[in-house]
């Protein structure tokens, strides 16, 4: 189950970094959770730092061994674990809350939450997932160099105590994880296309430097984004395209 045991971490450069020691030191349980809102160097895609200060955030890493879906299929557990996210912030949020793929959470067109899954291996078996949820919670403002950044804090006038929030949104997590299995595949890719940030809308790209408008018309199980630009459709992977956003 998604959160037993919890650890809560008075300081750690990255709850993500910490569990991946765990897990290759052998003595970790399926759903073991780590949480901290003191994170000095926090881990996002593309070798990106995530910081702030103590009480601020939640940053919460879980390692799962996911049993049930082959290699192949971890995009599956990549939409589960947006959509678990998704909806423990639309609780507190509303409706404006939206994934944008492949699985960072928005309110509006602002970022509220990242989210980096990373593999452990054992020769071609997954071995283990580590899932790291990184959410701004009490915020009143961010640097100009994170414009498009939103806190629950700035949604709602509240401040929130960020272990309480942590241990539920493991509820919320679990609840979606524990649904996974192959059959379940085209109701997961449904729902998660349903809750997409420019679902079916034009907006602005850039790919190889050129910035262009495109349409999302679909999103394949391999979790390939399927982008119309021109009349054509450009099946892309994480990382080969950018979504530009107003400032």
């Amino acid at each position: 189950m998604v959160g037993y045991p919890f650890y809560i971490l008075d300081e750690i450069d990255s709850t993500n970094n910490y569990a991946m020691g765990q897990v290759n030191s052998g003595h970790v349980t399926s759903g073991t959770a780590w949480f901290t809102s003191n994170q000095t160097a926090g881990k996002g895609t593309r070798g990106k730092q995530w910081v702030a200060r103590p009480g601020d955030i939640i940053a919460l890493s879980v390692a799962l061994q996911p049993a049930m879906l082959p290699l192949s299929r971890q995009f599956m557990l990549s939409m589960a674990v947006a959509l678990g996210v998704h909806d423990f912030l639309t609780t507190y949020a509303g409706d404006e809350t939206l994934i944008k793929w492949p699985n960072d959470i928005y309110w509006r067109d602002r970022k509220a939450v990242g989210i980096l899954i990373e593999n452990v291996l054992r020769g071609n078996m997954w071995h283990y997932a580590i899932i790291g949820v990184g959410i701004n919670l009490n915020q009143g403002k961010f640097p100009d160099d994170l414009p498009n950044a939103v806190s629950l804090k700035q949604i709602t006038g509240k401040n929130w105590d960020a272990a309480t929030m942590a241990q539920e949104l493991c509820r919320y997590l679990d609840a979606r994880i524990r649904t996974l299995q192959l059959s379940a595949l085209d109701t997961l890719l449904a729902e998660y296309k349903s809750k997409l940030f420019r679902w079916q809308q034009p907006g602005l790209y850039r790919k190889d430097g050129v910035v262009f408008q495109g349409i999302i018309r679909d999103v394949l199980p391999d979790g390939r984004l399927c982008l119309e630009r021109d009349g054509e459709i450009l099946q892309l992977g994480f990382g080969e395209v950018e979504f530009v956003l107003s400032k």
